[in-house]
């Protein structure tokens, strides 16, 4: 009984530290996240390959692994802004149990390997690796201690109706685009193993 106490008395007080928001406000969130990971992942093989490659298993400009991992970042890691060493070291763990999750489970599911590290030093399984892990901790510190508070402050700048209206709008799009994607993954050179 007193465990369980304590768990309610730590929950109670996460939930008193995080302010509570609307429903638009995780939407685009993850919506911003999603693409900024595109981006990254399109610049990345446009340096490294020389050829623009739509990344991912969507069609569309955004990967929902960042969008998920980076909201769940910033709902678990916001209350310690003040503590960035600490952040570097959890987005490190968490985003690549996230990776190698996903890997696993993309893998299971359409039989694809969307990326492979096993040229990577440190690699476990060649889902994951300790340079991409380290990519991952510089992210999340950068999401909660500099993007997120721009991004709360922008958020308020724009009147409930338009961001409601762009929430709709985004995820009548990622439904659609999921539907289509659980028939035809986007596969292909540079996209999947094997493709």
């Amino acid at each position: 009984m007193g465990i369980e106490s304590a768990d309610r008395d730590i929950l109670t007080g996460m939930m008193r530290k995080e302010k509570i928001r609307e429903f638009d406000y995780y939407v685009l969130l993850f919506f911003i996240l999603a693409f900024i990971g595109w981006l990254w992942e399109v610049l990345l093989y446009l340096w490294t390959e020389h050829a623009f490659i739509n990344r991912g298993v969507y069609r569309g400009p955004y990967l929902p692994i960042y969008g998920v991992g980076g909201l769940t970042l910033c709902l678990l890691l916001r209350r310690f802004y003040k503590k960035p060493v600490r952040i570097f070291f959890l987005s490190m763990l968490f985003c690549s149990c996230l990776e190698y999750a996903t890997s696993w489970f993309l893998e299971w599911l359409w039989g694809i390997r969307w990326w492979d590290y096993s040229g990577h030093a440190f690699n476990l399984n060649g889902r994951i690796c300790l340079l991409g892990a380290i990519i991952f901790g510089l992210g999340g510190t950068a999401l909660v201690c500099v993007l997120l508070p721009l991004y709360d402050k922008l958020y308020e700048k724009f009147p409930k109706k338009w961001r409601m209206a762009l929430c709709l709008i985004l995820l009548l799009l990622f439904i659609a685009d999921a539907t289509y994607c659980a028939v035809r993954p986007n596969t292909g050179r540079g996209i999947s193993q094997g493709g």
